[in-house]
């Protein structure tokens, strides 16, 4: 389980492509400070495990479906890559519960600033927008943020200063992907309020808590 606090910025040293999967190595600092073979680090908001490392390097395999599903596979030597291990028991809980299962990809169809903030409108699959809540939580590329607004299939995020410095996101400009992942609470209250039904749930969300008396 990760946090959405990112620790620092780490940089592809090396990708091994196949069809549909690739090895990649990654230099980072903080992250490897207690780092072990086993040890799960999100990249860019997908949690992969280490299967090396060195001082100053650690390497992980990405297989077909998260090859597929996340923007890992638009990595190039010398892509910078936000890095974050998993929480420990003592860890301070600064963001929200991530659990580095990216639910799929977004695109940046805005980027505005507002003083000292920087708007981004982000379009997202249809099917994830349920799950997305004004003034909810949501991780982009790895980073905790909360949901300045969602309408129809976009959602709109406001990043301050310190984010944009210290992760990739200040980067991010109108047309590039990034890693979406829900708050994983919304997707577990659906599935147990449709757990004992295997047809398709009818009606949203709150259509589904009225009918079973939560509303």
């Amino acid at each position: 389980m990760f946090t959405g606090i990112i620790e620092e910025k780490g940089t592809v040293t090396e990708i091994k492509k196949q069809d549909q999967a690739m090895q990649i190595v990654v230099r980072g600092n903080k992250v490897l400070s207690d780092v072990a073979l086993g040890d799960s680090i999100a990249v860019n908001g997908v949690c992969l495990t280490v299967t090396a490392f060195t001082d100053h390097t650690f390497s992980v395999d990405v297989m077909p479906e998260t090859f597929q599903a996340t923007t890992l596979n638009q990595l190039k030597t010398h892509s910078a890559v936000n890095l974050e291990r998993a929480m420990s028991p003592m860890s301070r809980f600064g963001g929200h519960i991530v659990s580095g299962h990216v639910d799929g990809k977004g695109t940046i169809v805005s980027r505005r600033r507002v003083e000292n903030a920087v708007y981004f409108d982000i379009r997202v699959q249809p099917e994830r927008t349920k799950y997305i809540v004004q003034k909810g939580s949501v991780a982009v590329d790895g980073i905790s943020l909360t949901v300045f607004s969602v309408k129809d299939n976009q959602l709109t995020i406001s990043i301050i200063p310190h984010t944009l410095d210290e992760t990739i996101i200040g980067s991010k400009q109108v047309g590039d992907e990034v890693n979406i992942e829900c708050d994983v609470i919304g997707k577990y209250v659906e599935r147990l309020l449709t757990a004992n039904d295997t047809s398709t749930p009818k009606g949203n969300l709150t259509e589904v808590l009225q009918e079973n008396g939560y509303l």
